[in-house]
């Protein structure tokens, strides 16, 4: 691959080379009567060989052609298209001091022109000088602690991130924002709810659905949102900060313990489920919606619990699942599994053997409910109290993810399964709910 024209292959490749030209050149293409002027763009290198992209005046991208009747000359040298961030605003000293923690995914991204993808790019650092909006919020400290999409993160890499979060807490920060990848972030604004506690000021995990380098990006709201809640929200816990709705109008506040992913694409695509949204910050005011929170307090210490187990399965039941599944999770040493089982927490009675063995060689087994809202119930129906009679733990309206994280992160404080069976089922983190909430209506279809 040529590295100054990268993407371009075939006879694209053979003309561009043959003018001498790179990408970030002055080029123009005469062409069926027309003439096209611009820069020479990267290509992505899964494009075909028969087009040239340049960068027209208007700032809008072009494929060119290539046609036997085509004229194409390099009219001058430019510089190699990049990414520079300007120069931060001038920070006040007078503010809350918040750090901000990148660890990757799409609200630290950009396209990159080799793939046409989008690739961790963009540091913490960057974000505060292309939002300088942050200036007028707290003075912000950054530190790129990983530069990852967040399917790449593992439970060592919330241990990490704990342990971070807790030095700079324990130096004086007076908010953190930790930016990731929103694809796992649920997991691990959870791992960080029971790994931090007794939090004296507020976590904030933020992410992005659209790179900030696209006009439809919700970084840079997101990013004030989670900034403004970590300097001035009134409670301490961890939390996620997204788009409330596909608009600009709203960030949504939820806990870490109850929300979840829940469209693949929308800025509005995190909601809290089985419990009522947390807090929301509009026209720049952050506003409560419960009582029921930890509040803010710059004197209490911080305690740090951030092992994690990670011998951890999570099973999603469906017709027919053969139960050597179970028994090979067994097989292999796991200490805990997760059962995401049907409607008010089943599975086939098939897998009751495979289950009673688990449990007879130590295995923690838990419950939960593949349905959205709602909570799990096993003394309704003869399957569900024959689980409940070997040994398998009901776990109410937790969510299956929240579930797995808290399993790992109870049998990585104590191995006597007594006390992990008690710690699963205390509440923690807010993770069980004392009432069930109604859904939200689903939203309306629109084009993302």
């Amino acid at each position: 691959m040529n590295e100054k024209l990268p993407g371009y292959k075939g006879e694209a490749l053979r003309i561009l080379e043959s003018l001498g030209a790179e990408t970030g050149d002055f080029i123009r293409i005469e062409k069926e009567g027309r003439v096209y002027e611009g820069i020479l763009m990267p290509r992505s290198e899964l494009g075909d060989d028969k087009h040239i992209v340049i960068k027209i005046k208007s700032g809008y991208n072009i494929g060119v052609r290539i046609t036997s009747d085509m004229k194409i000359e390099k009219k001058g040298s430019g510089a190699k298209p990049s990414f520079t961030p300007p120069p931060p605003p001038k920070q006040r000293p007078d503010l809350p001091r918040v750090v901000i923690i990148s660890t990757g995914g799409t609200i630290a991204s950009r396209v990159d022109y080799r793939t046409g993808a989008v690739r961790p790019a963009i540091s913490a650092s960057d974000l505060y000088s292309i939002v300088p909006e942050l200036s007028d919020i707290a003075l912000i400290d950054t530190e790129i602690l990983f530069s990852a999409f967040s399917e790449d993160l593992t439970p060592k890499h919330w241990t990490k991130i704990a342990e971070r979060v807790a030095e700079h807490i324990r130096r004086g920060a007076q908010g953190v924002v930790i930016t990731h990848g929103t694809d796992t972030m649920g997991y691990t604004a959870a791992a960080l709810s029971f790994a931090l506690q007794n939090l004296p000021v507020p976590v904030v995990l933020v992410g992005a659905q659209r790179s900030e380098d696209r006009p439809s990006s919700d970084a840079a709201e997101n990013l004030i949102g989670a900034v403004q809640c970590a300097a001035n929200a009134p409670f301490a816990e961890v939390v996620v900060a997204m788009h409330q709705t596909i608009s600009d109008e709203a960030i949504a506040i939820h806990r870490g313990t109850k929300v979840r992913k829940l469209h693949t694409s929308r800025r509005d695509a995190f909601k809290t489920v089985n419990a009522e949204l947390f807090a929301r910050i509009l026209d720049k005011k952050i506003i409560m919606l419960t009582d029921d929170f930890n509040l803010r307090r710059n004197d209490r210490s911080l305690v740090l619990k951030s092992r994690f187990e990670e011998k951890v399965a999570l099973i999603k039941f469906y017709p027919g699942m053969n139960p050597k599944i179970i028994d090979w999770h067994v097989e292999e040493g796991y200490k805990g599994i997760i059962l995401e089982g049907t409607g008010l927490g089943h599975v086939r009675r098939e897998c009751f053997s495979s289950i009673r063995k688990a449990i007879k060689n130590g295995v923690i087994v838990a419950m939960t409910s593949q349905c959205i809202w709602g909570r799990v119930n096993m003394n309704v129906y003869a399957n569900g109290r024959e689980l409940l009679s070997i040994g398998v733990i009901p776990l109410g309206d937790m969510l299956a993810e929240t579930a797995l994280v808290k399993l790992m992160w109870v049998l990585g404080q104590t191995e006597n399964l007594e006390e992990a069976r008690d710690l699963l089922t205390k509440n923690i983190a807010h993770e069980f709910s004392s009432r069930t909430v109604e859904p939200v209506e689903p939203p309306e279809t629109v084009s993302v």
